[in-house]
């Protein structure tokens, strides 16, 4: 896969604790940690919104108009109507 850069700013102490997971070995430079806990976090939602929909599935049924998908999204649209039961 194609790489491209991204800079961050970090405060010192993130800085070294980034650094100090990297010299423990699990991980050879600061960019492999940090990609990782970028797929850690989407992993985590993607689990988190399937949840979500497995839970409004089963729940009662929710209407909701065309309009509203496409002015807030569908996911949105459904969040709040759940959230409103």
């Amino acid at each position: 896969m194609p790489m491209t850069s991204l800079n961050i700013s970090l405060p010192e102490v993130l800085k070294a604790y980034v650094e100090g997971q990297v010299a423990s070995g699990d991980w050879g430079t600061p960019s492999e940690y940090v990609r990782e806990l970028i797929r850690q976090d989407k992993e985590r939602r993607m689990a988190n919104l399937e949840q979500e929909l497995l839970a409004a599935a089963r729940g009662p049924k929710i209407e909701v108009s065309i309009a509203e998908i496409r002015k807030k999204g569908l996911i949105t649209a459904l969040r709040e109507r759940v959230r409103t039961r």
